[in-house]
């Protein structure tokens, strides 16, 4: 178990928890003073009322909640969203409506999930070639359907 620290924003925000023993992340709930629309084909920064602080070598991402994405057509626009060790500002999410009707997100609204995650850090070595791969520069598409 590593050691997350958070700070309350505002005394009424409700902590992150994990619902199950086998649950990878926390719901992250919104922090609102009165309702957010979301219209369609568009996006609104939703608050969450908390900032964190974790060791570095480590990240936390932001990932939708199946639920909004699969009953309201809710997603997050920039999935994974990356929250970097030494970011202590207010954890923001971005939704987004992907459907044909206006979405309210309320209060308390559990709007997306965060999942600790390790990062390893890479060192660059600039090389005239590459190794071959059976693949090679085939792209999108290029392993079949």
């Amino acid at each position: 178990m590593v050691k997350v620290l958070v700070k309350r924003l505002n005394s009424k925000v409700k902590l992150p928890e994990y619902k199950t023993s086998g649950s990878s992340g926390m719901d992250l709930m919104a922090c609102l003073d009165s309702p957010i629309k979301i219209v369609p084909n568009s996006l609104e920064l939703i608050p969450t009322g908390l900032s964190i602080a974790m060791p570095e070598g480590l990240e936390i991402q932001i990932r939708p909640r199946s639920g909004l994405a699969a009953k309201s057509n809710i997603g997050i626009l920039n999935t994974p969203g990356t929250i970097d060790s030494d970011y202590r500002g207010e954890l923001k999410i971005i939704l987004f409506n992907h459907g044909n009707e206006d979405f309210i997100v309320n209060n308390n609204d559990r709007v997306a999930q965060m999942v600790l995650v390790p990062i390893l850090k890479m060192e660059l070595e600039e090389v005239d070639q590459l190794p071959k791969s059976i693949r090679g520069s085939g792209g999108f598409g290029s392993t079949g359907k």
